[in-house]
C-alpha cells in the first residue's frame, strides 16, 4: 500500500536526520576559529575568553553539547543567535518566506520551460532542433548561478531598468512587485535545474516513443498531442518527477549564492553571514531546515510514483 511505503520513508529519515545533525554539529565545531574569542573582542585575554567558553558551554565535551542541543531541537527550540542575542527559530521564520518564495518561482520556471523543452526535442530526435538545445543546455549547466545572476543584474537591471537589481518585496506588497523582486534570481537559479530537467526529459521520453505501446497508439489514429501528454509522458513521469525533485536541494544550494548577489534576506544570505560570524546556533537551525524542507520533497516525489506507476500503489 502507498501508505505503508510513506511510513517507511518516514521511519528511514529519522536515523538519516539524527546522522546529519550530529554530522553537522561535529563539522561545525572543528570550523576554523573561536566563537568565544570573537564574542570576547580582540583585545580580549585568555581569562576573558574563557569565561565566554564557560558561559557558551562551550568548555564541555562535544557529545553532551549534542544531545543538550538536540533535546531542544526536538521541542521546536534552535537556540540563541550568538551575536544577536534572538531566537534562531524567530531567526529563520522570518528568513523562510523569501527563500520558500524564490525556491517556488524557481521551480516554476523549471518546470514551464524545462519538461517542454525535452518533449520538443525528443519529438524531434536528432534534428538541429535537438542538437541545438542540447547544445544550450550543456553550456547553461557549466555556468555557475552566480555568474548567471551577474549578467542578468548588469542587462536587465543596470542597462536595461526592467527589473529591481536587489532587494525582496513580500507577497503582501503585491503579486507584481513579489514576482518583479523574484523573477532575476529565479532565472539565474533556474538555469542549470532546467537544463537538467530538459535532458533528462528528452532522455526518458525518447526512450518511451520507441516503446510497442506508443506504435500502437499511433497506428490507432491518435493525434499526436493525445499521444505525448496522455500516453507517453506519463509513462516517462517517473524520472522526471525524479530529477525535479533532485533539483530542490541544487535550487538551496544556489540560493546561498544568488540571494546574497541580489540582498535577498533569505536563508542564503544567512547562512553566508553566519558562517563568516561563526554563528554556531544559526548554521545548525538553518541546515536542519533545509534537511527537514528536502526529506519532505522526497515524500512528496514518492507520492507521485503512485500517480505515474502503478506498481507502486499495490
Amino acid at each position: 500500500m502507498m501508505a505503508t511505503l510513506l511510513a517507511k520513508r518516514l521511519l528511514s529519515a529519522i536515523p538519516l536526520l539524527l546522522f546529519l545533525s550530529f554530522f553537522v554539529y561535529v563539522l561545525v565545531d572543528f570550523m576554523p576559529g573561536d566563537a568565544a574569542a570573537g564574542l570576547a573582542g580582540d583585545n580580549a585575554t585568555a581569562a576573558e575568553i574563557a569565561a565566554v567558553q564557560t558561559q557558551m558551554g562551550l568548555d564541555r565535551p562535544l557529545f553532551v553539547r549534542y544531545v543538550e542541543w538536540l533535546g531542544n531541537v526536538l521541542t521546536g527550540d534552535f537556540g540563541t543567535s550568538l551575536y544577536s542575542s534572538q531566537s534562531v527559530s524567530q531567526i529563520l521564520a522570518d528568513r523562510i518566506p523569501t527563500t520558500l518564495s524564490l525556491t517556488v518561482v524557481t521551480m516554476v520556471i523549471v518546470i514551464l520551460v524545462g519538461v517542454p523543452l525535452g518533449i520538443i526535442a525528443a519529438m524531434r530526435a536528432n534534428s538541429l532542433l535537438d542538437r541545438a538545445l542540447t547544445t544550450v543546455s550543456s553550456v547553461a549547466m557549466a555556468v555557475p548561478p552566480f555568474i548567471i545572476g551577474l549578467v542578468l543584474v548588469i542587462t536587465l537591471a543596470i542597462s536595461s531598468p526592467i527589473f529591481p537589481a536587489t532587494g525582496y518585496a513580500p507577497l503582501s506588497d503585491g503579486f507584481g512587485l513579489w514576482l518583479q523582486h523574484l523573477i532575476l534570481p529565479a532565472l539565474a537559479i533556474a538555469a542549470i535545474s532546467t537544463a537538467e530537467v530538459a535532458r533528462q526529459t528528452r532522455a526518458a521520453m525518447v526512450d518511451t516513443l520507441a516503446k510497442d505501446f506508443i506504435r500502437t497508439t499511433r497506428a490507432k489514429g491518435l493525434r499526436t498531442r493525445t499521444i505525448v501528454t496522455k500516453h507517453a509522458l506519463k509513462v516517462a513521469g517517473v524520472p522526471i518527477v525524479t530529477v525535479l525533485g533532485l533539483q530542490i536541494s541544487r535550487i538551496f544550494a544556489g540560493a546561498v549564492t544568488v540571494e546574497f548577489v541580489f540582498a535577498l534576506p533569505g536563508l542564503g544570505t544567512l547562512a553566508v553571514n553566519s558562517v563568516f560570524s561563526r554563528d554556531i546556533p544559526v548554521i545548525l537551525g538553518i541546515v536542519m531546515v533545509m534537511a527537514v524542507a528536502i526529506v519532505l520533497i522526497n515524500l512528496i516525489v514518492d507520492m507521485a510514483y503512485g500517480y505515474f506507476h502503478p506498481r507502486v500503489r499495490a
